[in-house]
């Protein structure tokens, strides 16, 4: 037992060193920025012991909350919403892929929303710049997964941030998760996979989507990542090509927001 603690403990630092190392060399508004790191921390629990020399990592204070939580508390946001989303998502994956680095593990409860609706992406225990088109270890979350990583293939780094994308994005227009797994055996994947899309919108009450939003997450959700659209390609398609107001979208997500926070407040 004493070992399998200190294993754990050492690969909790590793994963630290690491996302300081990258953070440091990663600066842009959409993603969580570091201030501080060091190795000499200390924590005295409440029994009064204290524990010395411990690695942390000191970031901004980012006050709006998770973005999760803001699916939870909204439901389905919609395709204008989602593309408001995606946009921002698109700059961070550009410029983090354009630096060589790959979050793998890109969700909802890893990224996070100011005061003003703008995303800041964190979490970068998992991320890498070595090697990333040719990766073997198992990493991310199980429902934001892409099926390469699950089936133990070596996979490319930038193809499997994007299918965690697509799954943020369904999750952000409808308020569901659009599978429980990317499996073949699982039956909503499975029904990507077999092309029975008509079933698949079904079941998962996306049938008045638009036709545009349909192609581009279903390209997103490709078995075969090298068949996944890149952020270029998005950017070019034509669910991303229709014209909103993204200040309006950023001032009624933010009443939205008000307006749940307030009526929790007041049931409490």
């Amino acid at each position: 037992m004493r070992e399998e603690f200190l294993s754990r403990d050492e690969s909790s630092i590793k994963s630290v060193e690491n996302e300081i190392q990258i953070l440091q060399g990663l600066k842009h508004h959409n993603i969580i920025n570091i201030v501080g790191y060091g190795s000499d921390g200390q924590v005295k629990k409440p029994s009064g012991r204290e524990i010395k020399n411990l690695v942390f990592i000191l970031l901004e204070f980012v006050s709006g909350g998770l973005l999760f939580d803001v699916c939870q508390s909204l439901g389905g946001m919609g395709e204008t919403t989602g593309r408001y989303f995606l946009s921002q998502m698109l700059d961070v994956i550009e410029y983090m892929h354009g630096k060589g680095v790959v979050h793998r593990d890109l969700k909802l409860e890893n990224i996070l929303v100011d005061d003003s609706m703008n995303l800041k992406v964190a979490d970068f225990g998992f991320a890498t710049f070595r090697k990333v088109h040719s990766l073997k270890s198992y990493r991310g979350t199980l429902t934001y997964m892409a099926p390469e990583i699950k089936e133990g293939k070596v996979y490319d780094g930038m193809q499997i941030d994007m299918f965690s994308t697509a799954v943020i994005l369904f999750i952000i227009v409808q308020g569901i998760f659009p599978f429980k797994e990317a499996k073949k055996d699982e039956y909503f994947y499975n029904l990507i996979l077999k092309g029975d899309l008509n079933t698949y919108w079904q079941k998962t009450g996306g049938e008045s989507l638009s036709d545009e939003f349909k192609d581009l997450i279903i390209r997103m959700f490709s078995y075969d990542g090298k068949n996944r659209l890149t952020p270029a390609e998005i950017r070019a398609h034509p669910w991303m090509q229709e014209k909103c107001n993204m200040e309006k979208i950023r001032g009624e997500l933010l009443g939205k927001v008000h307006e749940t926070r307030t009526a929790s407040t007041v049931d409490t």
